[in-house]
C-alpha cells in the first residue's frame, strides 16, 4: 500500500474509529489473488468485545462504500485486534500491557523479560522473574534503553486475586459464565 493510499485511509478510518471509542493502531492492504484485503485493527484501554468490533467494522464498511478509497476493485475489510504477541510501539501499549510479561531487546543488545508493574511519562517499573527459586528483583527501566518490546504468552499467568478470594467466588464465577453462555 502506498504512503499516500495508507496516509489517506487512515485519515478517513481514524475519526469513526476514534468515536467508537477505540484506537486505530494499525491499516494493511494487501493482495490476496485477485482481491485485495483491508486489515484494520483497533483496540482500546478496555479491550475491544465482540460487540465493538462488529459496531466498527459496520462503520468503516459504510465509509469506505461512500468514497472510493480502496478504488474500483473488490476487497475485503477485516477489523480486528492486536495479536497476543504484537509488539508495544506507543505509550499507551505499554500502560495496557500493565500486569503482563513482556521481553524486552534493550539498546545494549541485551534481552530481558519482566512483568510490567507501572508505566509512566518516561518509564516502567518491572519485577524481574527471580532464577532457580531466588525472589523476583525491582527494576527501572527508561523508554530510551528499550530496542524493542513485546508481550510473552503466558498460559498458566500469575492470578492477580488475592489468594483470600478463593473458593467463595466459584460460585459467582459459575453464574458469571451461565449467563453469558
Amino acid at each position: 500500500m502506498s504512503s499516500t493510499q495508507s496516509e489517506r485511509l487512515r485519515e478517513l478510518l481514524e475519526p469513526l474509529v476514534s468515536s467508537q471509542g477505540l484506537d486505530l493502531e494499525e491499516i494493511a492492504v494487501d493482495a490476496v489473488g485477485r482481491k485485495r484485503v483491508l486489515r484494520v485493527v483497533v483496540d482500546s484501554d478496555t479491550g475491544a468485545d465482540l460487540d465493538r468490533i462488529a459496531d466498527v467494522s459496520r462503520a468503516l464498511s459504510a465509509k469506505l462504500d461512500e468514497t472510493d478509497a480502496m478504488g474500483n476493485g473488490e476487497y475485503t475489510l477485516e477489523v480486528g485486534t492486536p495479536g497476543a504477541e504484537r509488539p508495544l510501539t506507543e505509550h499507551r501499549h505499554y500502560v495496557r500491557a500493565t500486569g503482563r510479561l513482556v521481553g524486552f531487546r534493550l539498546t545494549t543488545g541485551d534481552e530481558l523479560t519482566a512483568r510490567i508493574l507501572r508505566t509512566d511519562d518516561e518509564g516502567l517499573d518491572l519485577e524481574v522473574p527471580g532464577v532457580k527459586g531466588r525472589r523476583p528483583t525491582a527494576r527501572r527501566l527508561a523508554f530510551e534503553e528499550i530496542g524493542r518490546a513485546r508481550v510473552q504468552v503466558e498460559f498458566n499467568r500469575k492470578d492477580d486475586r488475592p489468594a483470600a478470594q478463593g473458593a467463595n467466588d466459584v460460585h459467582d464465577t459459575n453464574d458469571e459464565t451461565e449467563e453469558e453462555a
